[in-house]
């Protein structure tokens, strides 16, 4: 089984086919997931996997130099063979980066938990988007295999226009809605409250302007909103 996969062959999912996948954020910190494979885009999406926390075996005869890092530090568990039926068994989470169509569809079938096969999204039940992390925010795009570089223009169009200023500014309104849910007993003020700290406007402060500009404003707003004067 070879272990390499590329992004260069995939094939669109029909469009009603696109409809009946669920968006969703699974917490896979600590939960046994696999990949099989040990190519650059298992690499890859290994990476993604441990950012996450993941518990993450990997299954190839043959690794990456990078990947041999991660086994070297005792970050991931390497089992040095082919894959086997009964591999996948009690993992939450599992993806399919061979080189080899036949397995990856032997993997897809073998599953009983959410998979996704790299360059054969319509034999997996799940889609790996791409996504932008901004602290607390997360924005996840997928075209379902329809133009990955599309789903990456857009990725990188959404790095441009919500920088990490806009994340950090949302994580302290987070801690000032908290406070205030404490603090403020009218309900019809702490929502009135909550729509300004999250308006078109101070997230653009945010973005154009930084977090600390917009942080100063919504303790303002805080402030006045705690003295009733608005």
């Amino acid at each position: 089984m070879p272990g390499n996969s590329s992004d260069k062959q995939r094939s669109p999912l029909p469009a009603a086919r696109c409809q009946a996948f669920y968006p969703a954020f699974l917490d896979i910190s600590g939960k046994p997931c696999i990949v099989v494979g040990g190519g650059a885009v298992a690499e890859r999406k290994a990476r993604g996997l441990l950012a996450c926390g993941a518990d993450l075996t990997v299954i190839s005869p043959d690794l990456t130099g990078g990947l041999a890092r991660l086994k070297r530090k005792g970050l991931i568990t390497h089992h040095e063979r082919r894959y086997r039926r009964g591999d996948l068994r009690g993992a939450v989470l599992v993806i399919a980066a061979t080189s080899d169509p036949a397995v990856n569809r032997q993997i897809a079938r073998h599953a009983k938990c959410p998979v996704t096969v790299v360059d054969q999204p319509e034999i997996g039940s799940m889609i790996i988007p791409s996504v932008v992390r901004r602290g607390v925010v997360s924005f996840a795009v997928s075209t379902f295999g329809t133009s990955p570089a599309a789903a990456r223009t857009i990725r990188r169009d959404l790095e441009k226009q919500y920088p990490k200023s806009v994340g950090e500014y949302i994580g302290f309104i987070g801690k000032l809605r908290e406070r205030a849910l404490k603090a403020i007993t009218d309900r019809q003020a702490r929502e009135k409250l909550f729509r300004e700290l999250a308006s078109p406007a101070m997230i653009e402060c945010a973005r154009s302007g930084g977090y600390r500009q917009a942080a100063g404003l919504a303790r303002k707003l805080y402030t006045k909103h705690m003295r009733g004067i608005v």
